[in-house]
């Protein structure tokens, strides 16, 4: 018996494990949940990310007051997901593609952000980043303008998701990233060497891997630190692990 309750709290312990980045009044906590889908909170802010994988993987985490989805695929919009959480409180910040799909009355309210713009939101700004294939096709899993990546900007810190993208030179230039979530899943967005060349380049002060699990499996993202350390040593990689 002791044995079994030793398992759940050690279980328990990886599913809601956290990590705190110190921020002007009030630290932010980061939560991985599953693939492309994260938490971050600080004070009454409560962000998800992507919501996906099933309303139980946000138990123990308090209700949203606002909630980011980059894309209209299923990883991303999850109508199942949204559906078994209490928006009530929630802005729902989206590309027009996805306001086009969830029903109405999702959420308490839905703002609708396109490529290049930002908007504040409860004291929040979030700018919408480009996230596309390449080379640029109609026939591209991801066409330049439909999704959104995003930059929150939290307690003086901003925070870079990048949805699913390819090596675009929008990320590349990006500046003053403090924590970026970076995918590498083929064959939909990045392979490693991608995803570790445009982070050495833009160098955000923590890079997450994320979203690393594609038709192939799961990315190296042991080889995707090794190559981000050498080339860029300044940045902190971060390996967590989003699939339990």
């Amino acid at each position: 018996m002791k044995y079994f309750a030793l398992l759940f709290f050690l279980i328990s312990f990886e599913v809601f494990s956290q990590d705190v980045i110190s921020a002007k009044k009030g630290d932010i906590t980061i939560s991985p949940i599953t693939h492309g889908t994260l938490v971050l909170e600080r004070n009454d802010q409560v962000i998800y990310v992507d919501p996906y994988g099933g309303a139980a993987l946000f138990e123990g985490h308090k209700k949203p007051t606002l909630v980011l989805i980059t894309d209209i695929h299923g990883d991303h919009l999850n109508q199942e997901t949204l559906d078994g959480l209490d928006l009530s409180e929630a802005t729902l910040i989206v590309p027009q593609a996805v306001a086009d799909k969830l029903p109405e009355g999702t959420g308490e309210s839905i703002e609708i952000i396109a490529n290049n713009q930002a908007k504040t939101i409860n004291g929040v700004k979030i700018e919408a980043i480009p996230m596309y294939n390449l080379p640029e096709s109609a026939e591209a899993p991801h066409t330049k303008g439909r999704g959104n990546g995003y930059i929150v900007h939290l307690g003086g810190k901003q925070f870079y998701i990048s949805g699913d993208t390819e090596d675009i030179p929008e990320m590349r230039t990006l500046k003053n990233i403090d924590v970026a979530f970076v995918c590498m899943n083929l064959p939909y967005t990045m392979d490693v060497d991608q995803a570790a060349s445009a982070v050495s380049e833009f160098k955000p002060k923590i890079v997450y891997p994320y979203h690393y699990r594609g038709s192939n499996g799961f990315s190296d993202f042991e080889k995707f630190k090794s190559l981000v350390n050498d080339a860029a040593p300044e940045v902190e990689v971060r390996l967590r692990n989003w699939y339990q």
